[in-house]
């Protein structure tokens, strides 16, 4: 059977699974298109072809023996290298990092996709300590936008989107604290889910902010994206926030008819800063499913403001050592805001905090009379690599700080959102779709179908 560069996840483990093609031709022709293709993208940190060749020829023994093999059997699929994998160091996109020994074992999700069949190829670019939305990186440089190679990918998941949006893998792994998933999905044309905060262990990862970050798969299918969900659901007693609730699977769920879903177009702030290809995308995925409704989201605006409190605060908690003992081996745009938030008196914190609770029980007001809310997932298309400002509304603003104007405010309270890639010309950009917190099940069934409508695709990487 012939592999193709595209083909899905779902594909590939029914292939092998089926006996039409094997778990290790699978690896080797990803590990091929790496080979040939990430010296553009610059998506990989490392490619762990050792132990994927070693994982694919088991699978393939399995079969063999006549055993029953998992859903993604023979998937190669890669993480952010802020995962722990095993005899790897988990960099997490720093230089100060480089100096830790490798992990000793892998993080609980490269685990479960593992037992689930996936075969790990490697760990991703990212930016330095999460703290990022561009996707570029002073240690390791930029990863790449698959569909123009002079563009961002998107953070801090650069690679990841870079990754699955230039075909590398079918599947990646990120994480997303104010929107380095949903971002990166944008600006490479492609599918991710930020699932509900706590549902997926985040045990051996390395953190940013606590009580803000959430990991999560990429993929260019709504069905990969939801296989890739299900196998990593399930409590975690190694990470204190994750859900004690038991899985819910989803994918047998996303043929479910829509029709009695109530869905309004988020209004307000996500209606102000945004340019005209944003307007357009949400605006074609509300005609798609008949939306009307604007719903205005009270204090969405003061919500980022809080969620960057929190995260300069804490992100600045966490980082404090490093910051005294060795401030010149940061990103020295990463640094000054982890020195800022440093600072940031603590009654502002707690402010913060009281907000965020309140504005919670706003959101959850809201979701008594919606089922799904429709936003932008960024204001732009990708912007150039080193493009420092944009005018937004009328007034300029730096990039690197604005591009989750529209993420930022859903993280902040944790729901679950799916970005959606809508294929516009020349560039891709994604909408949100967001849904009530445990209710990835709604979003990921819109995202599907709007998907087999046409409306959103991700688009063959345009810049290989």
């Amino acid at each position: 059977m012939t592999i193709k560069p595209e083909m899905t996840a779902s594909g590939i483990a029914s292939a092998v699974a089926g006996g039409r093609m094997s778990a290790l031709a699978a690896t080797e022709a990803a590990l091929a298109r790496i080979k040939q293709h990430d010296t553009i993208l610059n998506s990989f940190t490392d490619v762990t072809a050792d132990r994927a060749r070693a994982k694919a020829r088991a699978i393939d023994a399995d079969i063999a023996a006549g055993k029953k093999v998992g859903p993604l059997a023979g998937v190669p699929f890669a993480v952010k290298n802020l995962f722990d994998v095993a005899g790897v160091v988990t960099r997490a996109g720093s230089k100060i990092n480089r100096d830790l020994a490798p992990a000793r074992r892998d993080a609980t999700l490269i685990e479960r996709m593992e037992a689930a069949g996936a075969v790990l190829v490697g760990a991703l670019n990212m930016g330095e300590y999460a703290y990022d939305f561009t996707g570029e990186n002073i240690h390791d440089g930029p990863s790449r936008n698959p569909h123009d190679t002079t563009r961002m990918t998107g953070g801090s998941s650069g690679g990841s989107g870079s990754a699955v949006g230039g075909a590398l893998v079918p599947i990646a792994l990120g994480s997303d604290t104010n929107g380095s998933i949903r971002v990166p999905s944008s600006f490479c044309g492609i599918f991710g889910l930020k699932p509900t905060y706590g549902r997926l262990s985040r045990a051996r990862s390395f953190p940013f902010v606590a009580s803000l970050d959430h990991l999560g798969p990429f993929a260019r299918s709504v069905a990969d994206l939801a296989l890739a969900y299900d196998v990593m659901q399930g409590p975690d007693a190694d990470d204190g926030a994750c859900t004690t609730r038991g899985v819910e699977q989803v994918a047998p769920l996303l043929g479910e008819s829509i029709s009695g879903l109530r869905v309004a177009i988020a209004g307000g702030h996500f209606q102000k800063n945004v340019f005209p290809e944003a307007v357009e995308a949400v605006s074609r995925v509300a005609k798609a499913l008949g939306a009307t409704e604007v719903v205005d989201i009270p204090e969405a605006s003061r919500a980022r403001a809080a969620a960057y409190v929190i995260t300069t605060t804490e992100g600045a908690s966490l980082h404090l050592d490093r910051l005294r003992k060795r401030p010149n081996d940061f990103d020295p745009a990463v640094r000054d805001r982890l020195i800022a938030g440093a600072m940031v008196p603590a009654p502002l914190v707690d402010r913060a905090q009281k907000f965020r609770r309140w504005y919670r029980a706003q959101l959850a007001e809201i979701f008594k009379s919606v089922d799904v809310l429709l936003a932008p997932a960024t204001p732009c298309t990708a912007p150039k690599l080193g493009q420092v400002n944009f005018t937004l509304d009328g007034v300029e603003l730096p990039v690197r700080a604005n591009i989750g104007i529209h993420t930022q405010p859903i993280s902040f309270i944790g729901l679950p959102v799916v970005a959606v890639p809508v294929p516009l010309e020349p560039l891709p950009i994604g909408v949100q779709i967001i849904a009530a917190p445990w209710r990835e099940d709604i979003a990921l069934r819109v995202a599907h179908a709007l998907e087999k409508m046409g409306v959103v695709s991700a688009p063959s990487p345009r810049g290989l």
